[in-house]
């Protein structure tokens, strides 16, 4: 009887359990692996993911290898130098936080879709929303598309499991008569021309508070979004945009460009009063009164008190973003232009996000269409 040559298998019965064999050359020597299950349908799927990866030239997934040693080397070797800094700190607390607690001691190779499904449905009862749930899933997801890559598991179960849906909440921003109050309410704050300029260009928080000086153009009347603030690894970071295109250049209106230029006195008045102790080395725009960068939860808190101080509802940072947006769709301003000046890496994005707008839209449209065609006859 001839060996059995590279790559070759068998599946036999060995007492209560099924034991797949298969022969690989490792260094030139012929190495025989198996594989054992309590079913012959179990022990089948590991030979043909262990044959496809002999076929492939990809290392055979060791037979003991869990989910917590997996996930802890593709941290390391996959996750940390394809993400920036702040989305792999998520990635490493969701791994280490929830999927190895939950998942970590049972064998990679073995991870079945019920597992998938239990932790999910364990996140639900514990009251996680769904967006959580969500992203947590999202991680496993591309853990194990990489270990499928590497011939290590033969699918991603992740991928035949479906997260909880996420209800998409209408967006409901500031009205114009809204926005005005509130800009009479906060007129002389310390945060008025942060503010203003929020509404005026729809710039997120972490663009606004990432601004330096050298980014106002006071002579050509503009700004220009070349880094974000970002806090990761216990410390504030001045980042590059997400995106291409959220690198930009917008107009600043005179009434905008007025409320920075006081903002700017202010500043150096501060600045002038703290002497060696003013700590802005950034030379940022928004800073706190000691000149460190500005914490974006404390300015949602700072926003949010304002608000009800001026008797307004309650409104989330991000929706002075919502409300620019929607000024300028309604005001005539083409939903790509709206694109470009929000930073959107899609115009469908805009779209999608400003649905709420497009009625209104479509009835201007409507009417311009019938004055142009009949009005004028």
């Amino acid at each position: 009887m001839s060996r059995r040559g590279n790559g070759e298998g068998s599946i036999y019965k060995d007492g209560d359990r099924w034991v797949a064999a298969i022969v690989t050359d490792v260094g030139g020597k012929k190495v025989r692996r198996k594989f054992t299950g309590t079913t012959r349908r179990t022990v089948a799927a590991r030979l043909v993911a262990a044959q496809r990866a002999v076929a492939q030239g990809l290392p055979i997934a060791p037979e003991r290898l869990n989910l917590s040693d997996y996930l802890v080397r593709w941290l390391d070797e996959s996750a940390r130098p394809g993400l920036r800094p702040r989305v792999f700190e998520s990635y490493e607390m969701i791994v280490r936080r929830h999927l190895i607690p939950a998942l970590g001691s049972l064998r990679l190779v073995q991870l079945s879709p019920r597992d998938v499904q239990g932790f999910l449905a364990t996140k639900q009862k514990a009251g996680l929303s769904a967006r959580t749930i969500q992203y947590q899933h999202a991680v496993l997801r591309r853990a194990l598309r990489d270990a499928e890559r590497l011939g290590l598991v033969q699918r991603n179960v992740a991928r035949l499991v479906s997260p909880p849906r996420v209800e998409t909440k209408e967006v409901v921003p500031p009205t114009a008569a809204e926005v005005r109050t509130f800009f009479i309410a906060i007129a002389g704050h310390r945060d008025e021309a942060l503010f203003i300029l929020a509404v005026a260009t729809g710039l997120r928080q972490s663009e606004l508070l990432g601004l330096t000086w050298a980014d106002i153009d006071f002579d050509g009347h503009k700004v220009t979004v070349r880094r974000t603030l970002q806090r990761y690894e216990r410390a504030y970071h001045l980042d590059e945009p997400k995106t291409q295109r959220s690198r930009r250049t917008l107009h600043v209106p005179p009434p905008v460009e007025t409320a920075l230029l006081g903002h700017r006195v202010r500043q150096m008045e501060e600045q002038l009063r703290l002497g060696s102790t003013w700590a802005n080395s950034w030379d940022l725009v928004f800073t706190d009164s000691f000149g460190s960068p500005r914490s974006g939860i404390q300015l949602t808190r700072s926003y949010q008190a304002l608000l009800e101080a001026a008797r307004l509802p309650r409104q989330r940072f991000h929706d002075l973003r919502h409300a620019a947006a929607t000024f300028m769709l309604t005001e005539g301003v083409s939903l790509r232009t709206a694109m470009e000046v929000l930073g959107h890496s899609q115009i469908h994005v805009t779209a999608n996000t400003y649905s709420h707008v497009m009625p209104e839209l479509k009835e201007d449209a409507a009417k311009r269409v019938s004055a142009l065609l009949f009005d004028k006859a």
